[in-house]
């Protein structure tokens, strides 16, 4: 069976609730041994087609990670490019903004990190922190100089979200394509997920106090989520809602998705001119 990427993409201009996309679903393999198999195999697809993307240097591909704390970003991305050549993929994760980035536009230092021709780029988080965690605490805009604005209006936001909107059809026109994920968690299984990091000692170093603060704003980060995936939602950059609460699941539609992308790329590696076969042929005489 062939997982479908397709149920997962949001529309265009669709009003988003998430309540209505679930956080888990009906098992996609019948057994842990099943996952490894597919997953291996999705792997493997991606591993080869990476090879076709690099040779061919036509485009670039962006993929956007964004969930709740805990959702399962740094796994995925682990699990899922597992097979990907370290030469044709970059991992950049954005936390706060420092001192010299925050003298910028909220754009500024994510584009720095996009990925060139022939490369996957991966973002862990992204621009869209910055309508997501500062939308929730509006006060962090006294750090980026936007005391002129009126932070909490919604045509503020509704900028931001033109400011994304463009940037990305920028980038889709000039042969970056892009994905955005986004993993779909359930507060129940945060709280599991959270325990689990506590009780064992080799996850300790991955809770901090700052996330028990945070899910105090559960639902103003569900309410921000929504309205930034309705507005930034497009055909050539779209929005998946993964469901996040069953790793395996999660892991094997982020690698379909993946792959659907890539294959629609249509690529082929570079054809050899006569002028090159001829050079070919003579250094095979030589050989």
């Amino acid at each position: 069976m062939k997982i479908q990427s397709e149920p997962f993409r949001i529309r265009p201009a669709k009003k988003l609730d998430l309540a209505a996309h679930p956080t888990k679903i009906d098992k996609l393999c019948e057994s842990k041994k099943h996952y490894k198999q597919t997953l291996e195999h999705h792997v493997a697809e991606l591993s080869s087609l990476q090879r076709l993307h690099y040779a061919a240097d036509r485009y670039a591909l962006l993929i956007i990670f964004q969930g709740m704390d805990a959702a399962g970003k740094d796994g995925a991305i682990r699990h899922v490019m597992s097979g990907v050549n370290p030469e044709g993929c970059q991992v950049s994760s954005f936390k706060q903004p420092n001192a010299e980035e925050l003298q910028h536009d909220f754009l500024w230092r994510t584009s720095r990190l996009l990925p060139p021709r022939g490369q996957i780029g991966i973002f862990n988080r992204s621009y869209y922190e910055e309508v997501l965690i500062v939308r929730v605490h509006p006060n962090l805009l006294d750090d980026e100089s936007e005391t002129d604005h009126p932070r909490r209006r919604k045509a503020f936001w509704e900028g931001r979200y033109r400011s994304i909107v463009d940037s990305e059809k920028h980038l889709h026109r000039n042969g970056t394509k892009i994905i955005k994920i986004f993993l779909h968690l359930s507060k129940e299984e945060q709280t599991r997920r959270f325990l689990e990091r506590i009780d064992e000692p080799d996850k300790n170093w991955k809770f901090s106090a700052s996330d028990i603060k945070e899910r105090e704003f559960w639902n103003d980060y569900v309410k921000a989520f929504e309205e930034c995936l309705s507005a930034t939602s497009t055909k050539d950059s779209p929005w998946y809602v993964v469901p996040a609460d069953d790793k395996q699941d999660a892991r094997l539609i982020v690698s379909r998705i993946v792959l659907d992308t890539l294959e629609s790329l249509k690529l082929q590696y570079p054809k050899s001119s006569p002028k090159r076969l001829k050079e070919l042929n003579a250094i095979r005489e030589e050989l």
